[in-house]
């Protein structure tokens, strides 16, 4: 039976790993009914691990399950699928859209769900043959929309529509649920305008103000602040803070997100000693880049870097770190100006970057990375040999070109052995190999490459601990051996403090600043929020 004294929702030691590597520990909190919970973290902290957990979404139960228990009203909740978690009254706006862009607003609303007319042949022939009931249609998204407390057209066509109106439209079709007790809302204002994003905060307060719990995640830390009565910070797969809203900042949130606190960062292994740069000279010039990259923002980015260094890029998420490397190297359009070795490069070209000798080794290792059904000498290999003619035998005086295969297999095996690529072999499939061992292959392509210039980003996301300690010292040992100018992108300024010589942090889509690596947690942290409050 129901326990009404007892919270809407309790989350009791949940536990969760994917294929060995530990993603979740011990996390526990509970959520009253009307509250809204801030959930905070950096990317890779747990936090949507833990929301496919509540929503019974597939990847879990087909990655063996979690441990722990979810309590809905007191009384143990297992959902094996989301329709299990929509059944309960839970609710989830998911960041990449789920509408039909040729259906109108209220049929997106509405569907599967759509209220229904007898007629005369339904009579006859069954409930199939029922018409649809359109004036009861209109009705009741009008009314959800009405819940929202935002403006949109609900006749109008998804593919017609402002993106921030598409996610006003998810938002509406959950509220238009009427068993609907707990939304999740994940990043709904990363798409959003300022304007939207305050509309959308006073309709999350609507939500609570009518009993509806709602959990919030964003990067936008002054949002929390704005609209949730509690936070919880997570970091490295665990709650590592859950306080009232009213008793803390966007300072403190940083803080807790992004690294240790003063004392803990005395403890943490020493930061990279920092080189020598006084007389080093500017090998690229970044001036006033911007980058239209989703989730991203890159509005006026200026930075030099300087030959033979690492350069580290940090910052909150959505912020723009990952934006600049996507941005120079052509991936999304960009607009500004870059030089790299006293020469323009055009941006929006990714042959020419390629050309001038930059390489890129990208966060997303499976959409960009990869060729997931080649081998590990395949995915080595291949960029070298398109771009720069190398690992190939020239026959008929280079009229006709062959693979050295011999050569090919020596340079994988060269960075299987330096990287300790855990494969059965060189001709073993990429998709076969865990995501830390896909990392790797994505470093030592670019290495393959022999480039003057690497941009590398999060280069050690999903990897546990002790390979990443060996990917940071192999592009350290790269920088070292072979000159090359690394900038490094990541989400953990630790790493950034070990491995980099100096450290810039973007914030609002601009270079907040730049501090050498041995600066403390705190100075970083205040640049992070500087632009971001």
């Amino acid at each position: 039976m129901t326990n009404n004294s007892a919270p809407l929702l309790q989350m009791q030691n949940i536990k969760k790993d994917f294929f060995g590597n530990q993603v979740l520990t011990d996390i526990n909190f509970t959520l009253g009914a009307g509250e809204v919970l801030g959930l905070c973290g950096e990317n890779g902290a747990g936090k949507s691990t833990l929301m496919k957990i509540l929503f019974g979404m597939d990847v879990i139960r087909e990655t063996g399950g979690y441990g722990g228990d979810v309590l809905i009203h007191g009384e143990k909740a297992v959902f094996n699928t989301p329709f299990d978690a929509l059944a309960a009254g839970i609710g989830m706006v998911h960041q990449e859209f789920s509408l039909i862009p040729g259906f109108t607003a209220t049929e997106n609303i509405l569907l599967d769900r759509e209220p229904q007319k007898k007629n005369i042949i339904s009579e006859v022939f069954g409930s199939r043959l029922n018409t649809l009931d359109y004036k009861e249609m209109d009705r009741r998204s009008a009314a959800a929309i009405e819940k929202m407390g935002v403006d949109i057209d609900a006749s109008m066509t998804i593919s017609d529509m402002p993106v921030g109106h598409k996610q006003f439209t998810e938002i509406a079709r959950e509220l238009s649920k009427d068993q609907l007790k707990l939304l999740i809302l994940d990043e709904p204002t990363a798409v959003l305008t300022e304007k939207e994003a305050e509309a959308l905060l006073s309709s999350i307060r609507g939500m609570a103000a009518r009993g509806i719990s709602v959990i919030f995640i964003t990067h936008r830390l002054h949002e929390i602040l704005a609209v949730c009565d509690k936070v919880v910070v997570m970091r490295d797969g665990r709650v590592v803070r859950d306080v009232p809203a009213s008793q803390t900042s966007v300072a403190d949130i940083t803080r807790w997100m992004v690294g240790r606190d003063m004392e803990q960062s005395a403890a943490s292994p020493a930061a990279q000693p920092q080189r020598e740069t006084a007389n080093a000279r500017t090998i690229m010039s970044i001036k006033n880049l911007w980058v239209d990259m989703p989730g991203e923002t890159v509005r006026n980015v200026t930075l030099d870097v300087q030959e033979g260094e690492i350069l580290g890029i940090g910052g909150l998420a959505g912020q723009g770190k990952l934006g600049i490397p996507n941005g120079v190297m052509g991936l999304y359009e960009a607009g500004g100006s870059v030089e790299f070795d006293g020469k323009p490069i055009e941006l929006n070209s990714p042959k020419r970057c390629l050309d001038a000798s930059l390489a890129f080794v990208s966060e997303d290792r499976r959409g960009v990375g990869l060729l997931l059904d080649e081998t590990l000498e395949w995915n080595v290999a291949f960029p070298a040999m398109q771009i720069q003619d190398k690992f190939l035998k020239n026959l008929l005086g280079g009229v006709v070109k062959w693979r050295d295969e011999r050569a090919i297999h020596r340079v994988t095996q060269k960075y299987i052995d330096q990287l300790q690529i855990k494969c059965t072999s060189s001709k073993q499939k990429a998709k076969e190999l865990s995501g830390g061992n896909q990392q790797k292959v994505c470093l030592a392509k670019a290495f393959a490459l022999e480039p003057k210039f690497l941009f590398v980003s999060e280069p050690t996301r999903g990897i546990d601990v002790g390979a990443k300690a060996l990917v940071l010292e192999a592009l350290k040992q790269f920088n070292r051996d072979s000159g090359v100018t690394v900038v490094m992108i990541s989400s953990e300024l630790e790493e950034l403090r070990q491995t980099c010589d100096r450290i810039a942090i973007v914030s609002g889509g601009r270079i907040a600043g730049i501090l050498p690596a041995s600066a403390s947690s705190e100075e970083f942290g205040l640049l992070m929020i500087s632009r971001v409050i």
